[in-house]
């Protein structure tokens, strides 16, 4: 029997020879992921049902990386990690990312990968809807509730239901002036943000294939902005080579693909060079536009970090927009992780940093953490506290999603985000670029 990726990789985990769209199946799990936001949730729902000493399924396979709601003066924030610092204690969990420490990560979907915890042919799941990011390694990677996340702590294993695939196909080579960001927010705009409910994401083609691992996570990351169960990519050297080199305890893992035959429910093909900037207008990820049907939109900020917008990649972009000009509007950049943060140290334009780029261009440059993209404390840096108009390589503008509910929230890439950044209203990277 034909399968897709997803079907493969759930069937391995499920113990059964195949499964096919709409089975449900119970599915042993790799890697369990929580927060400071769902952490104490989660861990009151796992003592409650199986008891106020019980132990974790597997100490080496549950991740706790506080991320969220970090360097704020708010209460309830730090209460939250305070908790999840003594579930970790209580149960010594073994990749535990403590706040204040040098295991300090930041951003758990880059995190993740960063630390050896994404594997081809695994199943990892996460109390946080952008755990999809990790289907870039050709995993089944999904948000969960609370509620299940609680379950499979006290038993490693979830039910779950395979759901069918759709392909979404990339050829060309991919202009200068487009990324990643560019790519999944087209996709998005097609299909709106219920086109692909309850359904698997791959993404295949040369186009693809040409990006490299942190372009490649940009893109499953925002599937779950079109409703999407998981997003997923075929490995390749790329992947390969990135796993190998961070594989924590150098895990055997398994290399799945697609069947030749296998049936998807939906296909779309996109030629790269065709397509312009994309930009998602307020307040929903599918209200889209090209970058030249609202360029010359008045901002008040541009915002560069989070999941989708916060890795190395994304700040080479930027600086490479920034370098040698100044900003005209208020403009965080919010490194995702601790090494991303060290990077912009180390990486280079000419004879300047990413860091010195940021720092002369006029830019307040923030420590890894999600910051501004949940909105959070009033305190949060970069946090829209009034009614605000920012460009963001976040992946939500909904009403109050990163703070004021009459904040308007345009999402575009950091090329995008960086050339407006510059001129103080939207902007088409195409006229900023050497």
């Amino acid at each position: 029997m034909a399968m897709t990726l997803t079907e493969k990789i759930l069937a391995r985990r499920s113990g059964k020879p195949a499964v096919a769209p709409g089975d449900n199946i119970w599915v042993d799990v790799d890697v369990l992921m929580t927060h400071d936001v769902c952490g104490p949730g989660t861990f009151g729902i796992f003592h409650q049902h199986f008891g106020k000493d019980a132990k974790v399924w597997d100490r080496s396979k549950v991740v706790l990386i506080p991320d969220h709601y970090i360097f704020t003066h708010d209460a309830m924030a730090n209460r939250n990690v305070e908790v999840v610092r003594q579930f970790a204690k209580e149960q010594q969990i073994e990749y535990f990312y403590d706040v204040g420490t040098p295991r300090y990560k930041g951003v758990c979907h880059i995190a993740l990968p960063e630390e050896g915890h994404t594997r081809p042919g695994e199943i990892l799941l996460g109390t946080d809807s952008h755990t999809c990011t990790a289907g870039a390694f050709g995993e089944f990677a999904t948000g969960i509730g609370n509620t299940d996340a609680g379950f499979v702590m006290g038993t490693g294993k979830l039910w779950l239901k395979v759901p069918p695939t759709m392909r979404f196909l990339f050829h060309g080579n991919l202009p200068p002036y487009l990324m990643a960001k560019d790519l999944i927010l087209a996709v998005i705009g097609d299909i709106g943000c219920d086109g692909a409910t309850y359904q698997a994401m791959e993404f295949d083609g040369d186009g693809v294939y040409a990006l490299n691992i942190e372009e490649r996570m940009t893109l499953c990351n925002m599937v779950i902005e079109a409703g999407g169960k998981n997003g997923v990519i075929a490995p390749d050297k790329v992947t390969l080579e990135y796993v190998d080199a961070r594989n924590a305890g150098q895990k055997p893992y398994t290399v799945l693909k697609s069947d030749p035959d296998a049936k998807f429910i939906f296909e779309k093909v996109y030629d790269v060079t065709k397509l312009e900037p994309v930009v998602a207008k307020p307040s929903s990820p599918d209200n889209r536009a090209t970058v030249s049907e609202v360029r010359g939109s008045k901002l008040d900020r541009a915002y560069i970090g989070s999941c989708t917008g916060g890795k190395l990649t994304d700040f080479r972009a930027a600086a490479s927009i920034l370098k040698d000009k100044e900003v005209r509007i208020d403009t965080f950049i919010v490194p995702a992780t601790s090494e991303i943060a060290a990077g912009l140290k180390t990486e280079k334009i000419g004879n300047e940093t990413l860091e010195e780029i940021f720092t002369k261009a006029g830019a307040k440059i923030g420590p890894p953490s999600c910051a501004a993209c949940l909105g959070g404390p009033s305190d949060t840096f970069g946090r829209l506290n009034g009614p605000l108009s920012c460009i963001s390589t976040t992946n939500r503008n909904f009403p109050g999603r990163m703070g004021h509910k009459d904040a308007k929230v345009f999402l575009a890439s950091p090329l995008t985000v960086a050339a407006s950044a510059v001129t103080g209203a939207i902007a088409d990277p195409r006229e900023l670029l050497a």
